[in-house]
């Protein structure tokens, strides 16, 4: 028989060993007279502080020096990958968002790819997060892991890559969402776990089978209590003359009951294997100017600078799909372009450290109303909850 000890399942065997062994220490911290500690506080107090670590992150939010990937049980946790391949100019992008209703679990699924403007996505009525790991699922449709991908949507929509080389977020002390992510029941947080790697595998993509090895990686998970902001902006690049260097945005509007303020965190890995985060209101800020066209980004330390421009045509973007989790809907909610130019400058102390240029960016201006407005300018009816791009 197994019993739940600080969060960890362990045997009556296990257990019986914990406690002499929290004895023994108790009994020779005080001189080797018994305490009321000794006598079962300590396997008490584990249980206590277990049970108000998973109430606090089943708030959204993670301790510093706490593992973000898995899951915190919010209404969305959101999964995401990116292939880049700038040999053949093609990139392509998987989601799964694992929404909670009242009634259990579903989850948003797509496949959406670059430059040819395929896109599939669905509402699954299955959908599981991992709360050891990183991972995600939705039947037999999606299975998502750090170091496996396999999509089976259509027979026109697949994809099952394996992941090798892989460049994981370097900082222990704090995710992508800073010290934002010590703050409970926000209504959106943000990782970027992966910043590069190697995919293996292959994708169908419509009328064409795409061969991925050696495309670059990017992976991120985002998450939060009521799914998505009223608007946000994001975007996301590889592909630049040194293959090792990623880009990544995300902002918009965070709140938590009466706490509100707009906040955009700007990462970049350089060549060299320095990771640059700048976005903490107080001592990093970013300063973001975004339409569904072009994308302007001024963020300062007191020892870097970051300078994003990005661009992209609306008629070339998808208009991606974002859960109602509590109705079990998807409806349109993002415009995403896969194919953007995003152009890049970071100094330190004033001088220029790196500088590149990719053609080959992600770029997303978020917002339900923008999005449902691009999808019916394109002809699509009132149900819609996605569009492909004009040409």
């Amino acid at each position: 028989m197994s019993r739940d000890i600080g969060g960890m399942s362990v045997t009556a065997g296990e257990h019986q060993f914990l406690a002499n062994s929290d004895h023994q220490r108790s009994r020779q911290a005080s001189g080797g007279r018994p305490t009321w500690h000794s006598v079962g506080m300590t396997s008490l107090g584990r249980r206590a502080v277990a049970a108000v670590e998973r109430t606090y992150r089943a708030s959204g939010a993670d301790r510093p020096f706490g593992d973000p990937l898995p899951a915190h049980g919010v209404a969305m946790e959101g999964y995401f990958w990116r292939f880049t391949d700038a040999a053949t100019g093609r990139a392509l992008i998987a989601l799964n968002g694992v929404n909670r209703a009242d009634d259990g679990t579903w989850s948003t699924l797509g496949l959406a790819a670059h430059p040819h403007g395929f896109l599939h996505t669905s509402a699954s009525p299955a959908g599981s997060a991992s709360t050891h790991g990183l991972g995600a699922c939705a039947g037999d449709a999606f299975h998502g892991a750090a170091d496996r991908l396999r999509v089976d949507l259509a027979p026109d929509a697949r994809l099952d890559v394996t992941i090798t080389n892989p460049v994981p977020w370097p900082r222990k002390s704090f995710g992508g969402s800073s010290v934002f992510q010590t703050i409970p029941a926000l209504n959106q947080y943000w990782h970027p776990w992966l910043l590069g790697g190697s995919a293996h595998g292959q994708a169908v993509v419509g009328a064409e089978t795409w061969d991925l090895d050696g495309w670059s990686v990017y992976a991120e998970k985002n998450w939060g209590k009521g799914g998505f902001p009223e608007s946000w902006w994001w975007g996301q690049a590889q592909g630049f003359a040194d293959p090792s260097v990623c880009v990544a945005f995300a902002g918009g509007e965070v709140t938590a009951g009466p706490f509100r303020t707009t906040v955009t965190a700007v990462v970049v890995l350089l060549p060299d294997g320095r990771l640059i985060r700048l976005g903490d209101p107080l001592v990093s800020a970013v300063h973001a100017e975004v339409s569904d066209e072009r994308w302007t980004l001024h963020g300062r330390s007191a020892q870097w600078s970051v300078e994003i421009e990005g661009s992209g045509s609306l008629d070339t973007a998808h208009v991606l799909p974002v859960p109602l989790p509590a109705q079990r809907r998807n409806v349109p909610g993002a415009i995403e372009h896969l194919g953007a130019n995003m152009r890049v400058i970071v100094r330190r102390r004033g001088r220029v450290v790196w500088e590149g240029e990719s053609n080959l960016a992600a770029l997303e201006h978020g917002g339900i109303d923008r999005a449902r407005a691009e999808v019916e300018r394109r002809g699509h009816g009132t149900d819609a909850v996605d569009a492909s791009p004009m040409h």
